[in-house]
């Protein structure tokens, strides 16, 4: 008989280096999960992205037990990283953080592909662009 599913949690946690406080700790907390055993495995399966932001999504069943998902970091965070930025914009039309070329775009698209809900290509990189331009990011070549 399939385990009773008490809740479903998602998170964005440090890659291996996730803490049982906020947000973790809270969120899962209140289900009833167990959260030391999920920040020690999280962090086990996630510590060769250490430095990225991973997604995480947890299913607590009734029973207390858990089992998750991680996913590939946020868009934003790729791109930041492919940067090198701390943060995007304030002023996003007037002020410009950086520049990202369009290989580039694809590159991060095609790394980001298993997460987003298309398999085109041209979309994917449409979804990089706009998130791009929404941080102040401008798109050449």
């Amino acid at each position: 008989m399939a385990k009773k599913i008490k809740a479903v949690v998602k998170l964005n946690l440090p890659a291996g280096s996730a803490t049982p406080g906020p947000p973790a700790g809270p969120a899962l907390g209140q289900h009833g999960a167990p959260i030391m055993d999920f920040i020690n495995q999280y962090n086990e399966r996630t510590k060769e992205q250490k430095g990225d932001i991973i997604p995480v999504i947890v299913t607590v069943y009734e029973d207390r037990s858990f089992d998750f998902i991680t996913k590939l970091p946020p868009v934003s965070a790729l791109i930041k990283k492919k940067l090198g930025l701390q943060k995007g914009s304030e002023k996003t039309k007037r002020e410009k953080v950086g520049k990202l070329t369009m290989a580039q775009v694809a590159e991060i698209a095609q790394g980001k592909m298993a997460d987003l809900n298309t398999k085109d290509l041209e979309a994917a990189k449409r979804t990089i662009i706009g998130t791009a331009t929404s941080m102040g990011v401008e798109i050449t070549g």
